[in-house]
């Protein structure tokens, strides 16, 4: 999943959905070098992840697009779920997303000395830019596959992604509802067995 899920999927502690947030960016045993709080959102990253990739739902979306983008498919999937997710925030939180969105930029940037190098890096652009707001239009999820795509130096051609996100627009929100449906009860039971690991 993108950034705007594993924030949501990650409860109401602060250092934990930062730890959720910034997974991508600790390898390996690394995580242990961060506070206990932040391990267990890295942990809760990970789980999230290989579930998502496993996830039959997932796939059939991944299979839609993958003549066009090959294996950067699924990193498109995680983007256009993010959007589906912003779009019908409403159905998932009772907190205005423009509020929660604002106080996880300033629980972002409070923490921004515990963050890996490239988020630290990369926090005051997502801030002034208000990337996870942006996610609710498609205009937004077009700048950010622009971004990704420079990123593979255009070899992804993400890009071009919207015209499959909006040729099949209704059967991607439907694929997300059904999908996201099992993620939150997934990641609800999987973040309460690994605080309880870490004494939590």
């Amino acid at each position: 999943m993108n950034f705007l899920a594993h924030i949501y999927l990650s409860g109401n502690n602060e250092l934990i959905t930062i730890g959720n947030f910034v997974g991508d960016g600790v390898r390996g045993n690394k995580y242990k070098l961060y506070p206990t709080e932040i391990q267990v959102g890295i942990q809760l990253h990970r789980r999230i992840d290989s579930y998502t990739d496993a996830h039959p739902v997932f796939r059939q979306c991944t299979k839609r697009l993958h003549k066009n983008y090959g294996h950067y498919s699924g990193v498109i999937i995680d983007i256009f779920f993010d959007h589906f997710l912003a779009k019908n925030w409403t159905t998932y939180s009772h907190i205005p997303l423009e509020k929660y969105v604002d106080d996880f930029y300033k629980s972002l940037t409070h923490h921004i000395d515990m963050l890996p190098e490239r988020f630290k890096r990369m926090t005051p652009i997502m801030v002034e830019g208000n990337w996870l707001l942006s996610y609710a239009t498609i205009d937004g999820i077009q700048l950010v596959l622009n971004g990704m795509n420079r990123r593979t130096k255009g070899r992804s051609k993400m890009n071009e992604a919207t015209k499959e996100l909006q040729e099949n627009y209704k059967a991607f929100e439907q694929d997300f509802i059904v999908f996201f449906k099992d993620l939150i009860e997934f990641s609800t039971d999987k973040r309460l067995e690994i605080e309880k690991q870490f004494n939590i």
